[in-house]
């Protein structure tokens, strides 16, 4: 009887382990899903987050030069006593240097670079 006894428990505990690997390879499954829904999530955030900042970087630089360009205009005008002349022409120059500056940090323009002279062909 009790060699008996100790096939039927030899059984369950196949049965058991069979059972935990079972649920075991499931859990693991879904982990792996979560992990890929986080991570996808995380990159969608991070791409946001980096979309916005651009955003703000560029429209700062913009409104910067049109206002230092304002500024300068305003501050001629007053020691030139040119009324509104000065104003308008700094104005659109400030507009012009936001332009580029929103430009340039987007990529679209090159850079200037300092003391690097080219001839035709291309040598330094």
């Amino acid at each position: 009887m009790s060699s008996e006894n100790d096939q039927n428990k030899d059984r369950d505990d196949d049965v058991s382990q069979a059972g935990l690997s079972e649920r075991r390879t499931q859990l693991n499954r879904k982990l792996e899903e979560q992990r890929a829904v986080e991570e996808k999530a995380a990159r969608k955030s991070e791409s946001n987050s980096s979309g916005y900042a651009q955003a703000m970087k560029l429209s700062s630089e913009f409104i910067a030069g049109v206002l230092v360009g304002a500024g300068i205009g305003w501050v001629a005008d007053q020691w030139l006593g040119t009324a509104p002349f000065g104003l308008i022409i700094f104005l659109l120059l400030g507009f012009a240097a936001g332009v580029l500056n929103v430009l340039r940090s987007a990529g679209v323009v090159e850079q200037p670079q300092v003391g690097i002279r080219r001839d035709k062909d291309g040598s330094q």
